[in-house]
């Protein structure tokens, strides 16, 4: 049985799903408002929501893809009692998550949430050239139209007081100096680039795709701020063969098996910008006739 966790209405979810189901694979999906009581049966450790019941021993393979497992949690009268079995459950769900990890899996519940800095001092471990990088709280050493900033977050999705409007942080050049000082902001070298890569990584294979986004001023900075009246070209591409070796290694230290990582091609160079284990790859995939959903379903 595959376990898949995800959120509802997921499109990647929902596409790699068709593949198991033409697969005739046994699959159960998990969404972000599911709650489970843990249960036993028989010395068999099994979860049990309104919508699904399952023993953890009968789960042969893991996708977490977004959301995650969460629990009923008891509670007590007496606050010393109240404490303890607060403390014994959470171990007792911990139990459980780990326990599923140890089934072949794509990603974890568990470290499901990188740190772009920590990951960047990895890529450069792994032997990969990261541009030029800083931590600052005013713009006293920042040259102007030569340094870009962007959020040390993930991509927060931001909505207004009213909730009619939302929108997230683009990567943004430099283009004056504050007065004022400001909270710890990231800023980094911008790379003058003949095109960008995005590759998609699953347990040790890469699919690439070169992104031509420098030729749109709307996209020069960032590829997201996608033009759809006229979009960028994209087309399959190959890293050469010492940026894969470098990107597995990444990886492994990472501990995780699967996600999207971004590049800059400067002339002979090839510059890692982020990873994002659960980045969406669907429209690439597509393109590129690279058929990323099936691959996922296969492997699980």
């Amino acid at each position: 049985m595959i376990l898949i966790l995800s959120t509802n209405q997921e499109t990647t979810t929902n596409e790699v799903i068709k593949w198991l189901k033409a697969l005739g694979k046994a699959f159960i999906r998990i969404h972000e408002d599911e709650i489970f009581e843990i249960k036993e049966y028989q010395k068999r450790i099994f979860l049990k929501s309104q919508r699904h019941s399952f023993f953890i021993d009968d789960i042969t393979s893991v996708w977490y893809r977004r959301g995650g497992l969460q629990f009923i949690r008891k509670e007590y009268d007496n606050p010393s009692i109240n404490a303890y079995m607060n403390e014994t459950q959470y171990w007792l769900e911990d139990y459980v998550i780990k326990t599923l990890e140890t089934k072949k899996h794509i990603n974890k519940q568990s470290n499901s949430h990188l740190n772009k800095l920590l990951v960047l001092e990895q890529a450069k471990k792994a032997g990969l050239k990261v541009p030029e990088y800083y931590l600052a709280e005013n713009t006293d050493q920042l040259i102007v139209n030569k340094t870009i900033t962007k959020s040390i977050a993930e991509n927060i999705i931001l909505k207004s007081v009213d909730n009619f409007s939302e929108g997230i942080l683009y990567t943004s050049l430099v283009i004056e100096k504050e007065k004022e000082n400001f909270f710890i902001t990231f800023f980094q070298e911008m790379i003058e680039k003949d095109f960008e890569v995005r590759a998609f990584y699953l347990d040790g294979k890469i699919w690439a795709t070169a992104i031509f986004s420098q030729n749109d001023k709307k996209t020069q900075i960032d590829h997201r701020k996608y033009n759809h009246e006229m979009p960028n070209r994209n087309v399959r591409y190959n890293l050469p063969k010492e940026i894969e070796e470098k990107i597995h290694t990444l990886m492994q230290q990472l501990n995780i098996n699967c996600g999207s990582l971004d590049f800059i091609k400067n002339k002979n160079d090839f510059y890692f910008l982020e990873i994002n284990p659960v980045g969406q790859f669907l429209g690439l995939s597509a393109i590129c006739n690279y058929l990323l959903e099936k691959e996922i379903a296969e492997y699980l």
